[in-house]
């Protein structure tokens, strides 16, 4: 009786344990010596995208990937041969496959099994997309705090030159009377002012941010920009439209730095028409967000060159640094929920979309800001 109790709860453990490995949140893969799969749990079936009937059987290194086929079979023959190497306890990063042909990266470690002389292995395998992603952010925001630091200490080292500069110049521009050398004197001066303003950008661009976010309708903010623009048009053949659906549209955000983004992308799509034409801004509703787009009916952007408008210092623009975009969407991607698009046909015009998330309820009363 009692080796048959022993018996019994052997089978329990391994029951239980089987049960336990099946529905892991990891995936979980057995071989034999000969590589083939005779274990795939439903982790596995999720991040491989086969069923586990479809694998057993199969040499595994046909599921994982081109990759990491040879390398697989090399070192599952070498430690069956010699019972050493690097394939026990180890994690290997490789580029995984799914069965849809999509390549991800992800890490593999075995164990091993001894069964009658036999050799099994069981591989623990991650995906490491959000790892890699997340490894990606973090390097990117230590390479953005050096150049914010950098910037800083050139900035300092040039704004006062620039300012000494851009001073005497206007101060000869006042007292110099012959036309060349006014001539001369104003291309000091809005040269002066060009690089002002890239330095202006770099700092902006580079430097750690700190929003200060507070409640405000948008459409307020869509209106001021649009008066704003419309006042310091210098092509009366360009049409601003400010249109907005009726409804609340508050939300929390950093107004002045919104206003700086979308004083940037009406002027964009202002001097994105050659001649006359219009720039529509509008604001609508989606669910619990709140889209905002700015659209002109100018020439479109080149497919081309599509991809590289959110790079740094590329510009089309004869007197541009090539800032402007990419400081705009990076204030919009750092407000919570903030998404920042661009859509442009050539012929057809561009469509630049940002979308922020909605407050609603309690939260409707705007925030009164100190001084207003």
């Amino acid at each position: 009786m009692q080796k048959n109790a022993g018996k019994g709860g052997s089978l329990m453990e391994i029951s239980i344990l089987q049960g336990a490995v099946e529905n892991a949140n990891e995936a979980f893969v057995t071989i034999d010596e000969q590589s083939r799969v005779i274990f795939f749990n439903r982790a596995a079936e999720r991040m491989f995208g086969y069923r586990q009937c479809e694998v057993v059987g199969r040499d595994l290194a046909e599921i994982l990937g081109p990759g990491c086929r040879e390398g697989h079979q090399r070192a599952v023959a070498a430690y069956v041969k010699t019972r050493r190497g690097k394939l026990i306890g180890h994690a290997s990063e490789f580029e995984a496959m799914r069965r849809n042909g999509e390549i991800f990266p992800a890490s593999i470690s075995f164990s091993l099994t001894e069964v009658d002389g036999r050799l099994f292995f069981t591989g623990i395998v991650r995906e490491l997309t959000e790892t890699k992603a997340l490894h990606a952010q973090i390097m990117q925001a230590e390479r953005l705090a050096a150049l914010g630091q950098m910037v800083a200490e050139i900035s300092h080292e040039i704004k006062n030159p620039l300012v000494m500069i851009g001073g005497f110049a206007r101060q000869l521009k006042k007292k110099i009377k012959g036309e060349q050398e006014q001539a001369k004197l104003g291309i000091i001066v809005s040269e002066v002012e060009r690089l002002e303003k890239l330095l202006a950008d770099l700092k902006d661009l580079y430097r750690p941010r700190r929003l200060n976010l507070v409640n405000f309708d948008i459409d307020e903010l869509l209106q001021e920009v649009c008066n704003l623009t419309i006042a310091n048009l210098k092509n009366d053949a360009i049409t601003i439209n400010c249109q907005a659906e009726p409804g609340a549209k508050m939300i929390s955000g950093d107004r002045d730095k919104l206003k700086q983004v979308l004083l940037n992308l009406v002027k964009n799509g202002a001097e994105a028409l050659a001649g006359p034409g219009t720039v529509a801004v509008a604001s609508r509703l989606e669910g619990d967000s709140i889209l905002v787009t700015i659209t002109d009916s100018g020439q479109g952007i080149p497919a081309s060159i599509r991809e590289k408008i959110f790079s740094p210092f590329f510009t089309t623009k004869e007197h541009g640094t090539g800032l402007g975009l990419c400081v705009s969407k990076r204030i919009v991607d750092e407000h919570p929920g903030g998404l920042f698009s661009l859509e442009s046909e050539e012929g057809r015009g561009t469509t630049v979309a940002i979308t922020l998330p909605r407050l609603a309820g309690p939260c409707l009363q705007p925030v009164v800001r100190p001084g207003k």
